[in-house]
Order: C-alpha cells, then sequence, then structure tokens
C-alpha cells in the first residue's frame, strides 16, 4: 500500500493504493458533500428513491434512484441500464455538474484521465443494509474506471478478485472517502458488509454512495 498526498480535494486528503488499479482517495469528497448531499435531495425529488427487486424476486436492501442519460434497473426481465425511469417512465435527471466534475477528478487523481460518467446510481443504506459482492460488467465498455464516493455512516467494503471465491480485502470507507477501481481490477468481486446504526451530522442515520459509471 502506498500513501501519496494529491492536488485535488481537502488539503488533508491521503491516496491509498490498495492494490493494481485500487485506489482510495481519503476524505476526497469531504469538503463538497454538502453541496453532494443538496444535489441528491434534488435528484430524488425528480427520481424517488426505492427498493429495487432483483431478477429472483428479491428486494435490494439498500433504496436507489439514478442520474445522468442512462439509469441502472433490476427486475424480472433482468438487470440492465436504460434512458427512462420505469417507475415514472420519464428520463432520469440529468447528470448534474457537481457529480460529473467529483467523477473526473477523482478518476484522474488515481491514473483514470479523461472520465465523463453517463450513470450515476444513488444507494442510500440504514442500518441492516448491506450490498453482496458482484461485478459491475452490464456496461458497454469496460476500460472506463468505477468512481464509489461514501457519504455519512462508515461501511466496510469488501473488494475480492475476479472470481467470486478469491478472498476479498476489508476496507473501512468513510465519509467524504471515494473508492477508484479499473484496468485489471475492472471486475473484481466487491461489496459492502452490513452497515451499522449510527448517526451522521450531514446525513442522520444513512450512508449515501454515489457510484459512477460509463455505461453507454
Amino acid at each position: 500500500m502506498t500513501l501519496d498526498l494529491f492536488d485535488s480535494g481537502p488539503a488533508d486528503c491521503m491516496q491509498e493504493r490498495l492494490g493494481e488499479d485500487l485506489v482510495v482517495l481519503r476524505r476526497f469528497a469531504r469538503d463538497t458533500a454538502p453541496a453532494l448531499m443538496t444535489t441528491v435531495a434534488a435528484v430524488a425529488a425528480q427520481a424517488p428513491l426505492r427498493h429495487m427487486v432483483t431478477p429472483g424476486g428479491h428486494s435490494m436492501s439498500a433504496a436507489m434512484t439514478c442520474a445522468g442519460a442512462l439509469g441502472w434497473v433490476t427486475d424480472a426481465r433482468g438487470y440492465r441500464y436504460q434512458g427512462c425511469d420505469p417507475e415514472t417512465g420519464r428520463p432520469w435527471p440529468v447528470m448534474p455538474e457537481i457529480f460529473a466534475e467529483l467523477a473526473r477528478q477523482a478518476a484522474a487523481a488515481a491514473g483514470f484521465p479523461n472520465f465523463v460518467p453517463d450513470a450515476c446510481l444513488v444507494n442510500r443504506y440504514q442500518p441492516g443494509a448491506k450490498m453482496g459482492l458482484h461485478q459491475d460488467k452490464d456496461e458497454k465498455d469496460l476500460s472506463w474506471p468505477i468512481v464509489s464516493v461514501s457519504l455519512g455512516l462508515p461501511i466496510v467494503f469488501q473488494f475480492g478478485g475476479p472470481k467470486r471465491s478469491d478472498r476479498p480485502q476489508r476496507i473501512v470507507l468513510e465519509h467524504g472517502d471515494v473508492v477508484v477501481w479499473g484496468g485489471s481490477a475492472r471486475l473484481h468481486y466487491h461489496g459492502v458488509l452490513t452497515l451499522k446504526a449510527g448517526q451522521h451530522p450531514l446525513t442522520g442515520g444513512f450512508r449515501y454512495n454515489l457510484t459512477f459509471r460509463k455505461a453507454g
């Protein structure tokens, strides 16, 4: 693991390179977090957070919505990206500039320049919610990285290998931390353990996750 200071983000930001093409940018989004949460509320006012249902009929424990030209959805038909919110029939909210700029800066700081996301998945976790190990593989071009922003309560992020059976690293993510992975790690399995109860000054009893992708 290497630790380095970098220019973007708060002065006390640190970069942790935890493996080939896996980087944690500590506190990178901390200073912009209040504006990010205001923007999340605006997105959710247009496309409400909801618990999507997997093809197997299980309701996801994290509530989700999307912004950008494409949104990720799951239902009886499977996993996919589409341009319209299935609940409203309207296009997803336009990608907010503050979202796109944060994703671009984080990707560049981690060694992935020129990233322009067209999808932002907004997940809201309440205590007891989790996300099992999975791959992000529904995107058309897997050469672009994933940028994942943590806001609010801390959680344990699991990052494994190319096989589900590979033993994952466990990484505590706190408010404002950003994880970026791509290249050789792009299809590695990842997820988060169950969120523990707590209170955060900005998000109350919740954790929010913004995940940026180039999907189309």
